[in-house]
């Protein structure tokens, strides 16, 4: 009913629209009693916690006292290298030899984690074994490129292969559990954490979510956790956190409960149906409460409504900082707000040992709460097979990336990169240049694995240089490098001999960009622009008037300023890992043709953000003629770089996307019935290449606006010079139906008009319509 105000198609979902109130209110969560708690329920009633290995853990929780229970809720760190009871490890040695202690966290290496597990098993009443976490985040001794750059391939085999290599590594370790992935979606290029994500879209978010939980735990359900080269996962944080206001790290979160189910809420949804094992509660506040407190997010979502058996893990001392954040009093009070909000595991601080004895007694925590908590902590050590296999063969450590590892790597580094500009085919490079040039700070620097690296494989597998990737390329030519400025872009004495080794070859390779340490956590920038005086360094390579070529290595978007328009051609090849610079070399030369995609809008300035593409229209959208209209007046409309851009060194062309039929009842839609789109793509050019064909919907008119695009499907694929084939995506009602602001959840697909489009960015004209009636 274009142009008419719809009805809602309710009969499709149940129930009326109502006006809820949004996530959770403080009042609320601050005089919850114990017998509401929503966890109780969830652990009570069928499905919700009733999963395999409940009768051995039953007999175990009759055996325990409340103090053993209390332990399990414990994870406590580990310093490195020191052994149990060596400096840093005496508080988790000794709770350990007491039988109360559930989990540590960073601690690894065969006989360091065999030792403290004896302790745990050998020496104590129960022998309950110890769960062993650590930020795998995108590698042990292989690291592949940073999250946001896998997301960047548009496909989900990139991530699995990290989480294979990653698990396969750190579980002959003795680690159990990784607190990955990151599925924070977030409009703000400014947070640091923007590098552990899959950039600004939920779609693309939640289908590399969902491999990366299978590849990690196995096939089975997500729950193949015995072998010996799985990892238990771990869904964080939840949730909010990438909508953090200004970017700044741990800060304030303000969502309606539409935009938290619609944008935030998929990713980790996506990560519950594939099985994944635990999920960390996140920093940030959602509408003044919590997350570590906020039973609406962690209670009735999380547990009831999606039903997870898994248990929810505090983030490091996200117990204690309910002190600080105004929402708790103490330590007894943080506690007892903490559990009975839903957090299972409180990391490092250890407010629920030191209070929930007398929390109990008084009725401030019920014991049903306390055992449903330690049930679900006990079902993940059956399933990881520690109570029948709690060693690990030391003498099967992996120690370093294997053959097969590296190949992986840089192959996810080379299929993550994206050619964000080629004027005049300048890339790629000839094999036969005589001479070439390496120049900037990033151009013979190892500091390429990017955020969040494992912390000792910078120091056992350095990341390949692109110099030596270079060089490596083209073994007879002559390759030189020249700093030009430093990481920090303060020193700019060495542009000159830059300069001086531009002039002197054939083509020149500038790479520039961020240090590693500018982005992951707490490390927002104001300015996201290149360093100091790296700007200067291309602006005088320019100037010579020779070929020259940009590699960017970031682990965000960053704001080109004016040297864009002098470069030739731009490559983001982003934090790349272990392989970086082969992989460099790869897409220069030709080797690989890039096919890359950007997962997030790179912004013009600034001073746009936020900028994205899946915005809502205002009543009164850019129009250039019009001043009274959604612009800025000192800056052109739109990003510098939309998201799903990338180009290659072949041209395709997409058709118009096909439906399979023009129109569909919300009634068939509620029984599983698909709309069929199809879209033909072909290769135009002289060479093979990549693409990736890319779905959005746009609902024109909606009792709730909705975004101007969303994401709803892509396809990768492969095609030689000449070649053509069609790709097809079934739409549904997740992708024509939205959630409502009734904080129970309501899920509703209203009749009206939307637009399909399918093309190769977020900037597709091409379109068809569809009438759901």
């Amino acid at each position: 009913m274009s142009g008419v105000r719809r009805r809602s198609v309710l009969a499709a979902f149940g129930g009326t629209v109502a006006a809820g109130t949004v996530a959770g209110t403080a009042e609320a969560a601050r005089v919850a009693t114990p017998a509401a708690t929503s966890g109780e329920a969830a652990a009570a009633k069928p499905g919700g916690g009733k999963g395999r290995y409940e009768r051995e853990i039953s007999a175990l929780l009759r055996k325990m006292t409340v103090e053993e229970k209390l332990g399990q809720l414990q994870q406590l760190p580990w310093s490195w290298d020191t052994g149990p009871g060596g400096g840093g490890t005496e508080a988790a040695t000794e709770a350990a030899r007491k039988g109360q202690l559930g989990s540590v966290l960073s601690i690894y290496g065969g006989k360091s984690n065999n030792a403290l597990q004896r302790i745990a098993v050998e020496e104590t009443r129960l022998g309950i074994p110890l769960i062993y976490g650590f930020d795998i985040i995108h590698g042990m001794w292989t690291t592949f490129p940073v999250p946001l750059a896998q997301a960047a391939s548009f496909d989900p085999k990139v991530a699995a292969a990290d989480a294979e290599v990653s698990a396969k590594e750190a579980r002959s370790h003795g680690i159990h559990w990784t607190f990955a992935p990151m599925m924070d979606v977030t409009h703000e290029p400014r947070w640091g954490r923007i590098a552990e994500g899959s950039g600004e879209d939920p779609y693309l978010t939640a289908k590399l979510t969902e491999a990366k939980v299978v590849a990690y735990q196995g096939t089975a359900k997500g729950r193949d956790l015995k072998a010996k080269d799985r990892l238990a996962a771990c869904a964080k944080h939840f949730v909010g956190y990438g909508g953090a206001e200004g970017g700044r790290d741990y800060n304030t979160v303000v969502v309606s409960e539409s935009q938290l189910r619609n944008h935030y809420l998929p990713p980790f949804k996506a990560a519950v149906d594939a099985g994944c094992a635990t999920v960390m509660a996140s920093f940030n506040t959602i509408n003044g409460v919590p997350a570590h407190g906020n039973s609406h997010t962690l209670n009735e979502i999380l547990k009831d409504e999606w039903d997870f058996e898994g248990f929810v893990v505090s983030d490091w001392t996200g117990v204690q900082e309910l002190i600080p954040h105004g929402f708790a009093a103490d330590g007894s009070e943080a506690a007892r707000l903490g559990l009975n909000a839903g957090v299972d595991m409180e990391m490092t601080s250890t407010h629920l040992v030191a209070h929930g004895k007398k929390l109990l007694s008084s009725g401030k925590i019920s014991e049903k709460r306390l055992d449903d908590a330690v049930r679900r902590i006990l079902r993940l050590k059956y399933e990881l097979g520690l109570f029948e296999n709690p060693y690990v063969d030391e003498a099967a450590v992996i120690q370093e990336p294997t053959a097969a590892a590296r190949k992986a790597a840089r192959s996810a580094a080379a299929r993550s990169m994206v050619l964000l500009k080629n004027d005049k085919k300048a890339l790629p490079l000839a094999t036969s240049a005589k001479s070439v040039a390496v120049v900037g700070p990033f151009g013979d620097s190892d500091d390429l694995l990017g955020a969040w690296a494992f912390p000792f494989a910078a120091k056992k597998a350095p990341a390949v240089t692109v110099l030596a990737g270079v060089k490596a390329a083209l073994p007879d030519a002559k390759v030189t490098y020249a700093l030009g400025v430093d990481a920090d872009g303060k020193d700019t004495g060495k542009i000159p001999a830059a300069v001086a080794a531009a002039k002197a070859a054939d083509v020149t390779v500038v790479v520039v960009g961020e240090a590693s340490a500018l982005s992951g956590e707490a490390a927002a920038r104001a300015d996201i622009s290149l360093p100091g005086g790296q700007e200067q360094l291309i602006a005088a390579i320019a100037a010579t008037g020779k070929p020259f070529v940009v590699v960017l290595v970031n682990g965000r978007p960053l704001t080109v300023g004016d040297w864009l328009a002098s470069a030739p051609a731009v490559l983001e090849a982003w934090h790349g890992g272990t392989e970086a610079g082969n992989a460099v070399a790869d897409v220069l030369f030709g080797k690989v043709n890039p096919g890359g995609k950007l997962p997030v809008t790179f912004p013009r300035s600034a001073g746009q953000i936020p900028i994205y593409y899946n915005h809502e229209s205002t009543g009164r959208p850019y129009d250039a003629n019009n001043k009274y209209t959604s612009k800025y007046l000192d800056l052109p409309y739109g990003p510098e770089f939309a998201f799903g851009h990338g180009l290659s060194y072949t041209t395709f062309e997409t058709g118009a996307p096909r439906l399979s039929r023009g129109s569909v009842s919300a009634r068939a839609l509620r029984g599983g019935d698909t709309v069929e789109v199809a879209a033909s793509v072909t290769n135009t050019g002289d060479r093979a290449g990549d693409e990736v064909v890319q779905l959005y919907v746009h609902d024109r008119f909606a009792s709730i606006v909705q975004p101007v695009r969303k994401l709803r499907g892509f396809r990768r694929v492969t095609l030689a010079a000449g070649a053509s084939t069609t790709v097809r995506f079934q739409l549904g009602a997740d992708d024509l139906g939205f959630w409502t602001n009734a904080e129970d959840g309501r899920f509703v697909v209203e009749a009206g008009d939307f637009d399909i489009y399918a093309g190769t960015s977020s900037e597709a004209t091409a379109k068809a319509a569809l009438k759901v009636t």
